[in-house]
């Protein structure tokens, strides 16, 4: 029986990603991609003695069983401030196919 996945996107400010898969792995994750990325909305420029400055952010991407989604995005949240505004952003994606993904290891 194929399992339901889900793609769960966690854009948080710069320093924040391990917080991110550390609370993501203890509600269930076993692993994901960490991306540099930078803001480009209308808030995301900061001046600093008239130069323009980009803010700075990381992407977490997790691949996860859609049964652990929620718990995985709450632990995220709770961890890395995102209910806080301006702290980021999360949300998911259903997976319709994927290709390499590890095989569940047996419970020891």
């Amino acid at each position: 029986m194929k399992k339901e996945m889900e793609l769960i996107i966690a854009i948080v400010n710069s320093g924040y990603a391990d917080d991110a898969m550390k609370a993501a792995r203890s509600a269930g994750a076993r692993g994901g991609t960490i991306l540099n990325a930078r803001g480009a909305g209308v808030d995301a420029q900061d001046r600093f003695y008239g130069i323009t400055i980009q803010s700075e952010k990381e992407m977490v991407m997790l691949v996860v069983e859609k049964e652990h989604k929620a718990d995985i995005m709450k632990a995220i949240c709770e961890k890395t401030g995102l209910k806080q505004e301006g702290r980021g952003v999360i949300f998911s994606l259903p997976v319709e196919d994927a290709v390499g993904m590890a095989p569940e290891r047996p419970a020891q």
